[in-house]
């Protein structure tokens, strides 16, 4: 039974990443292939029975863009942060306006993110 749920979560993943926003997709250009200070992020990655936007293992670090979705869903989100903070990750959150209008402070807060 476990093996079929990761593959349904697998499959999932695959299809947001083909579905992706253009926010993603913009922080996508900018975390991939290393490109942010050596950093490996893995996008629309199965994570404690979620999928996150972005994850890197070695930092223990997820990345959540916010799209307009997201204000109907503060509890779901607030439980499912809380639940990815506890097993040691830390999870920073970007809204959609601040990934396409601010990109500098968008990297800045993850580098800020990674040296603590």
């Amino acid at each position: 039974m476990k093996g079929i749920m990761a593959d349904e979560h697998r499959q999932f993943a695959r299809r947001l990443r083909r579905q992706a926003t253009e926010p993603e997709d913009i922080l996508w250009e900018l975390l991939r292939s290393r490109r942010l200070d050596g950093m490996k992020f893995r996008r629309q990655e199965p994570l404690l029975g979620y999928t996150v936007d972005f994850l890197c293992l070695e930092r223990k670090l997820v990345i959540e863009i916010d799209g307009r979705q997201h204000g109907w869903e503060h509890g779901y989100d607030a439980a499912r942060t809380d639940e990815i903070e506890r097993h040691g990750f830390m999870l920073i959150r970007f809204r959609n306006e601040e990934v396409l209008n601010d990109r500098d402070a968008v990297i800045a807060r993850i580098r800020a993110a990674c040296t603590t």
